[in-house]
Parts: C-alpha cells; structure tokens; sequence
C-alpha cells in the first residue's frame, strides 16, 4: 500500500526567485516607471540637443570671421565675435547655457533611473524656470541699455 501526497508547487515564488525579485510578505508592490521614465528620457534627450546647440551656436561664433562690403568693395568691413559687445555676449552666454546644462545631466540621469522620485524633478524644474527668469531679465536690461532706456 503506497500513499501519495499531492503538493502544490508555488509558481510565484520560484519565477520571483528566478526573476531576482523576492517579494516580501505585506510590502507594498514596487510601482514601475510608465510615463514617468518617458518624460525623464525625453528630458534627457531634449538636454543633449540643447548642448550640442549652444555649445555649436559658441563655437561658430567664437572662430568666425568676415569681411563684408559695405556700401561699396573698397569700403570693408571685418567682423568677428570681439568687434562689437552683442557678439562678446552671445558667446559668453551661449557658453554658460551648455556648461549649466552639462552640469543638469546626471541630475536627468537619476530621473531616469528613479522615475518616482521627487526631489531631482522638483531641483531641475526649479533650477530651469530661475535660469529662464534671469536670463529673460538679463536680456531685458541689455535691450534697454541698447536702445537708450527713457523713463
């Protein structure tokens, strides 16, 4: 006479053991990343592009130089990014805009790899719209100063 006994097996637990995630008796569930991660990527990408902008945009303007008539051949005039202070500024400002972004990435790194965390969002979100606040008041008091400021 033989007996039998009939064991269910736990398919949850081998495939979460096999998988390299245990899951932990009343823990709540790990939440995935969703839209979150795609933003952050997005966010990343659209950085990667602005770098390679301003830094371009410094670069052509900074080793650029011509020579354009003016009014006639023999009258000529040579530009280069140091002959007029509107030139001086856009590379020295296009050249702060790609080091602030270099120095924003492995903040947009961590969004990346941590789509649920807050505090990384919240520090480029504010640290963009105070970057986007000077710089618009900064062009505001260089258009005054350009265009003679009259009260």
């Amino acid at each position: 006479m033989s007996t039998t006994i009939d064991v269910p097996a736990e398919s949850s637990k081998i495939n979460s053991i096999a998988n390299g995630i245990r899951k932990v008796p009343g823990a709540p569930p790990r939440p995935e990343g969703g839209w979150k991660k795609g933003v952050a990527i997005l966010d990343f990408i659209l950085r990667l592009g602005a770098i390679a902008s301003a830094l371009g945009a410094a670069a052509t303007m900074a080793t650029s130089d011509e020579t354009l008539p003016f009014f006639t051949q023999f009258f000529q005039f040579e530009a280069s990014y140091d002959s007029f202070s509107t030139f001086q500024f856009f590379v020295i400002a296009m050249a702060f805009v790609g080091g602030y972004l270099v120095l924003s990435l492995p903040f947009s790194i961590v969004t990346i790899i941590r789509p649920h965390a807050a505090g990384p969002r919240l520090f480029l979100i504010i640290l963009d719209t105070v970057g986007s606040l000077i710089i618009s008041f900064f062009f505001l008091l260089i258009y005054n100063i350009a265009m003679g400021y009259k009260r």
